[in-house]
């Protein structure tokens, strides 16, 4: 018996090993960092898109303006990450450095898809190749093309894009939520107070309006950005 476990043991070791049940251990415990990470919530609203975010922050040491989750990849795409946030911050350079080369190159501004897609094209590689880990962040990418999208994207390398979605901790909980209450015809005032609902009923005690980021983009595709505290 201790064989065999020192045996399975051996197929964690590496990104690129699978193990017998065809898995990739290296990478399914990254994904469990994601879970482990502060929550955030995306939603598409009929005029426009929002990103909530929990900053799960509470040193007072701390400068508040340091700890923004919601970031700006170009004027009209936004991110928020779950996970281990220095991972988080590296992928956001280098989409910042994707959209600024795509203006340069076809003077226009790139799709929030495209960046979506280069970004799990980043990730997918260090699922496959030895000498590195996988990111162990999960980014939910929000903007406005002709229409305002959202795009998630595991640590797998996958994405998919979402009508409304949530990430980080208790995210299967906030999606329950957002399958019942979520439609399509909200505003992002109504998206923005149905985010808060939900982050009230989950983190219950642990709820504190001051601690959430909003992120709000419209069709003149400029981030807006808001505190918690402001509703």
């Amino acid at each position: 018996m201790e064989d065999m476990q020192h045996q399975a043991m051996g197929y964690d070791r590496a990104a690129q090993t699978f193990s017998p049940e065809g898995r990739i251990l290296q990478v399914e415990y990254a994904d469990k960092t994601v879970r482990l990470g502060s929550a955030s919530i995306g939603m598409v609203c009929k005029d426009g898109v929002i990103l909530v975010s929990d900053k799960r922050q509470k040193d007072k040491l701390v400068v508040e303006s340091s700890t923004n989750k919601i970031a700006e990849i170009d004027e009209h795409i936004m991110t928020v990450a779950a996970g281990i946030v220095s991972d988080a911050r590296v992928l956001i350079d280098k989409a910042r450095v994707i959209a600024q080369q795509h203006r340069v190159t076809y003077d226009s501004e790139i799709t929030v898809e495209s960046t979506t897609k280069e970004v799990a094209d980043i990730k997918q590689q260090f699922t496959q190749y030895g000498g590195a880990r996988p990111y162990g962040v999960s980014l939910m990418i929000a903007g406005f093309d002709s229409s305002p999208r959202l795009f998630t994207t595991d640590v797998f390398g996958s994405y998919w894009e979402y009508k409304a979605n949530a990430i980080g901790e208790n995210d299967e909980k906030m999606k329950d939520r957002l399958r019942q209450e979520y439609k399509s015809d909200m505003t992002c005032e109504d998206g923005i107070k149905l985010a808060l609902k939900i982050f009230k009923e989950v983190e219950a005690e642990n709820f504190e309006k001051s601690r959430l980021d909003i992120g709000i983009m419209k069709s003149d595709k400029k981030l807006v950005r808001k505190k918690g505290s402001d509703y």
